[in-house]
This record gives structure tokens, C-alpha cells and sequence, in this order.
């Protein structure tokens, strides 16, 4: 412990000496200018070749001891007290907590011939987690939505029978338990909340792209609060999706996405379409609060429904909905008997084209909910999904007719899919 202690001193004694060198070069060169400014010009050869032989003994005194720092070890470097674990590490630990789960699909094809049925493999990825004691696998809804003779294959080739007993297709959640597989094949994953994450956090997936187990990838977070387009969820959103640049493919959805401790922040559950890197993942904050629901009821009801349909407002539709507003959601439509409708909200009335697309102009612009500026449809998604429940009355700020109100709308529960 000692000798530990005494590397330790040594090491931070050699950085403060480094940092006073590198400091000391900088002041010599001040130096050097300001009393070149003032020599005359009979000493300016001398005063010169003294600074040049004072830079050359610093800098060469600074390259041994940066050298001496190095021989000590990469401990002894910045990253010594640098946050979280090493990629190596993360996979060490987490990828054994990553399974496969894969299910059958009774497809139907219509061909010349007619209707033609035929059995598919689906394969995912998925993460063992822990609730009031017991093991779990997560995975995603899409994964084993319709299928049959789901399995569940742990990292070790051991495969076992798997049931759903929770589903979520709002936020594309899915619970499973694993019938027969011994307690010794459950590596629970903590999740943590994803609630304090930032543009630019590292991150890490690993999953079964293709079907190719226990594959890690590594990205940063490039924006959260997305909203993305899932079958699964009907003519809904999936809200305040995290949108990451490690590169995920088929057979990833379903896996963990952790942060550079190794927790779970996120679950993986899809990519655009003929893009490059870009992939989407469940915010953890989602899963913590499916969870307990999910295991006890089998399905998650508390998501608010506003019932209205919008459209991001933007400098082209100001124009044709002659309002300075280029920023918040247009509502074109409002469902009738909805929480809006009975509110007073106010659908659109003119129908216009605007680059090739028609919109119904003249309705409320929502710029606002509890006093928290709606940008664009995003906001407005991810705010009544993580902020609000049915029941719950909200204040939306709106711009009508040019001046801004507030409307209270008590919300509703959002209808089945």
C-alpha cells in the first residue's frame, strides 16, 4: 500500500513539474519578446543565443520527464481520472447479459398461384434485468410481436423455452420470462434512469446484428427526444427516443444500450431506412417505469392522449398561414369528442400546398405546455408521454388568429392500437 501510495506522489509530482515547464517555455517566450522589444540592437545577438540555449535545456528537461511519465505506466496519465470503464471492460462485463431471442412467423405472400403461407425466423436481441428479485429478459415488442416457439439463447449456447409476459407497444417494450434456465445463466444489467443524458455522451450497443452474436458497437448520443415511426404502435409515436451513432443492423433490436459505466440507458429498437449511422434506442426512463406494470398486468395503460393531429410549423407555413409563428405545431385536425375538442382547441380550415404538400391552415399553433416552449412535434410527443398521464390537466399555450391564449385541456387515455 505503501509503495502504491509513494508511485501515486511520484506520478503527480512529475505532472506539476511537466505543467511548470510547459509553463516556463511560454513565459520565456513573453520574456524574450518584450526585452527584445527593448535591447538595443549591439545586445540582440547575444541576448538571443541565451534565450535559444535557455528554450533548448527546458524543452529537453521537459521531453525526459514526459518520458519518465509514460515508463510509469498509462495510470499515470489523464485517463486515470477520466470517468467510466474501457470498451474492453464494458463487453466484459455486459455482453454476458446479452441473449438472443428468436421466435416464428406465419407470413401470408399473395402470388399467382393465390395465398401462399410460409413460417419465418425472427431473431433479436434482448438483456437479462432483475425485478423484486426475480430474472427477466427485456427485449423489444416488434421482436416477438405475432411469433410463436420463442427461444431465448444465452451467450453460452444453452437455448430455453421463453414466454411474454408483459407488452408495451407504445414504447415497443416486451418483458419475457425463460422457463428451465438455472439462476447461473442470469447476468442482470442495471438500468439507470435516462433522464440527465447530453448530445455527445459516448455510448455502447451490443446485440445480434444478422443473427451475429454478442457484437459491440460504440457511438456518441447525437440527439434525444426524437420521435420514430413503429407499426407496432399504430398511428402513435414512439416518444422521446434517444438517436445514437453506433452503428446497429437487423437482429440488434432489443438489445441494451449502455453508458460508459455499463448501465442501461437505452434499449435498441431501429434504424431509418437506407441511412448510415444513425440508430434509435427506448429511453430507460421507459423501461423503469413499464416495468413493475408490465410484470404485474401485462401491459403499461398510463399514457395521456391529447387528440389532435399536427404538423411541425416552419417558415413556409407561416407564410401561408400568415403569422409570424415559425416555430411549434400546427393543428390541422382535432379528434372529435377528444380531450382538445371538448377543450376548444381549433383544427385547420383552408387547405393550401406548400412544397408539393397540402396542409389545412387557419387551426391553433401549440407553442407551448406548462409554460415549456413546443418547438416542433417532438416536443410536443415527448413532453406528453414522460411529463403527463390521463387525468391530468395541462395549459397549452396556443397562437390564434395572430395572439397567444392558454387552453386548459384535461387529458384523456390514449385508445388501444
Amino acid at each position: 500500500m505503501a509503495q502504491e501510495q509513494s508511485s501515486r506522489t511520484r506520478r503527480v509530482v512529475i505532472f506539476v513539474l511537466v505543467s511548470a515547464l510547459v509553463l516556463g517555455s511560454a513565459s520565456t517566450f513573453f520574456f524574450y519578446a518584450v526585452v527584445h522589444s527593448q535591447q538595443p540592437e549591439s545586445s540582440e545577438t547575444s541576448t538571443v543565443a541565451n534565450l535559444v540555449r535557455t528554450i533548448s535545456s527546458l524543452e529537453s528537461s521537459n521531453l525526459e520527464l514526459q518520458r519518465q511519465l509514460a515508463a510509469l505506466g498509462p495510470n499515470s496519465s489523464s485517463s486515470s481520472v477520466s470517468s467510466g470503464l474501457s470498451a474492453q471492460q464494458i463487453y466484459a462485463d455486459s455482453s454476458r447479459s446479452v441473449v438472443t431471442v428468436q421466435g416464428d412467423q406465419l407470413t401470408t405472400t399473395n402470388t399467382f398461384f393465390g395465398p401462399q403461407s410460409a413460417v419465418t425466423t425472427v431473431l433479436g436481441s434482448g438483456f437479462a434485468a432483475n425485478y423484486q428479485n426475480l430474472s427477466y429478459i427485456i427485449t423489444n415488442y416488434h421482436v416477438v410481436a405475432g411469433d410463436s416457439n420463442l427461444t431465448v439463447t444465452f451467450p453460452d449456447g444453452s437455448a430455453y423455452p421463453a414466454t411474454v409476459i408483459g407488452t408495451d407497444s407504445y414504447s415497443d417494450l416486451a418483458v419475457l420470462t425463460v422457463t428451465g434456465a438455472p439462476a447461473s445463466e442470469f447476468f442482470p444489467l442495471q438500468i439507470v434512469s435516462s433522464s440527465t443524458l447530453t448530445v455527445g455522451q459516448e455510448v455502447y450497443a451490443i446485440g445480434n446484428p444478422y443473427g451475429l452474436s454478442g457484437s459491440l458497437t460504440f457511438g456518441i448520443i447525437s440527439q434525444l427526444g426524437r420521435t420514430i415511426q413503429d407499426p407496432v404502435a399504430g398511428n402513435f409515436s414512439v416518444a422521446g427516443a434517444i438517436q445514437f451513432s453506433a452503428p446497429i443492423n437487423p437482429g440488434n433490436s432489443g438489445g441494451p444500450l449502455l453508458n460508459t459505466n455499463g448501465q442501461v440507458i437505452g434499449i435498441t429498437t431501429a434504424t431509418v431506412s437506407s441511412s448510415q449511422g444513425i440508430g434509435f434506442a427506448i429511453p430507460s426512463s421507459a423501461i423503469l417505469r413499464d416495468l413493475p406494470s408490465l410484470v404485474s398486468r401485462g401491459s403499461y395503460s398510463g399514457y395521456s392522449y391529447l387528440g389532435v393531429s399536427t404538423v411541425d410549423m416552419n417558415y413556409q407555413l407561416a407564410q401561408a398561414s400568415h403569422t409570424t409563428v415559425t416555430y411549434g405545431v400546427l393543428v390541422e385536425s382535432v379528434v372529435a369528442g377528444g380531450p382538445a375538442a371538448d377543450a376548444g382547441v381549433r383544427g385547420g380550415t383552408t387547405p393550401v400546398v406548400v412544397g408539393g404538400s397540402q396542409y389545412l391552415v387557419g387551426g391553433d399553433i401549440i407553442v407551448s405546455v406548462n409554460g415549456t416552449k413546443i418547438v416542433n412535434q417532438d416536443a410536443l410527443s415527448t413532453y406528453l408521454a414522460q411529463d403527463t398521464a390521463a387525468g391530468l390537466t395541462v395549459n397549452l399555450g396556443v397562437i390564434r388568429s395572430g395572439s397567444g391564449i392558454t387552453i386548459p385541456v384535461v387529458l384523456g387515455t390514449r385508445p388501444p392500437t
